[in-house]
């Protein structure tokens, strides 16, 4: 808003009366008129300045929230890989090959033979095991 000068409010509450039939003559009252219209427009001018520079601060600190906001929400960002990367490692071979490769045929000729064999039948299902004996009850003697 645009700051209201000085003597502005005298003069439109001058002229509103004097519309309505009452004029201001220089006196006692009308000096105290002036003195009231000055305070009123010097109350009017710093709480305009005064909500302006709160404006600015609720704005100012309404954009961090908002950017806050924003960082705490944004789906987390893609990180770029370094410009001079590091050649993969070479996986190390596996032992078992390594001593696959070493055994003789006869000894893989023997180990296939032995695969091949079905392993002898035990009584592991709970059919062919044995059932057990329940359990008796023992005797409570009365003291």
């Amino acid at each position: 808003m645009k700051k209201i000068k000085k003597d502005e409010l005298y003069k439109n509450l001058g002229g509103f009366l004097a519309e309505k039939g009452v004029e201001f003559k220089d006196g006692p009252y009308t000096s105290r008129i002036r003195q009231g219209c000055s305070l009123l427009t010097d109350c009017i001018n710093y709480t305009q300045s005064g909500i302006g520079k709160a404006k600015s601060k609720i704005d100012e600190k309404l954009g961090r929230m908002r950017q806050i906001i924003h960082e705490k929400t944004a789906p987390p960002s893609v990180k770029t890989p370094p410009a001079n990367p590091k050649p993969p490692r070479k996986p190390a071979k596996p032992a078992a090959k390594t001593a696959a490769k070493t055994v003789s045929k006869s000894a893989a000729k023997t180990a296939v033979k032995t695969a091949a064999k079905p392993a002898p039948k035990t009584a592991t299902s709970p059919a062919q095991a044995k059932p057990a004996e329940p359990e008796t009850p023992k005797e409570v003697k009365p003291e």
